[in-house]
């Protein structure tokens, strides 16, 4: 066992935890779900699928969002999102780096 658990938690964990906590809601994973890869989904899109609210769809979008999960740009009216895969293939491969250390 490592004793040092009172050590910083690593700076790229820190994204991580971003990660799972958004991640950790089940409307937030169904949200993920939806998106083919590549494509963008405005607020509309997500909410005629969903069982939420547009306002609902709205607020855990911008925890997604917040957390790095999903990327957004506006355009006119409508605010698309996407998988922000880069971001997630980081913050999990650091999970995972970590998980092939100690095999």
């Amino acid at each position: 066992m490592k004793r040092a658990y009172s050590d910083a938690i690593p700076g790229e964990w820190k994204a991580m935890s971003r990660v799972f906590s958004a991640l950790g809601d089940e409307h937030r994973q169904r949200i993920l779900l939806l998106f083919d890869r590549g494509e963008r989904l405005n607020v509309g899109q997500i909410a005629e699928v969903s069982t939420l609210s547009r306002s609902a769809v709205s607020h855990h979008l911008k925890i997604l969002r917040e957390a790095g999960v999903l990327d957004s740009e506006k355009i006119g009216k409508e605010v698309f999102f996407w998988i922000n895969r880069p971001w997630l293939e980081e913050a999990l491969g650091n999970v995972l780096a970590y998980v092939h250390e100690e095999a």
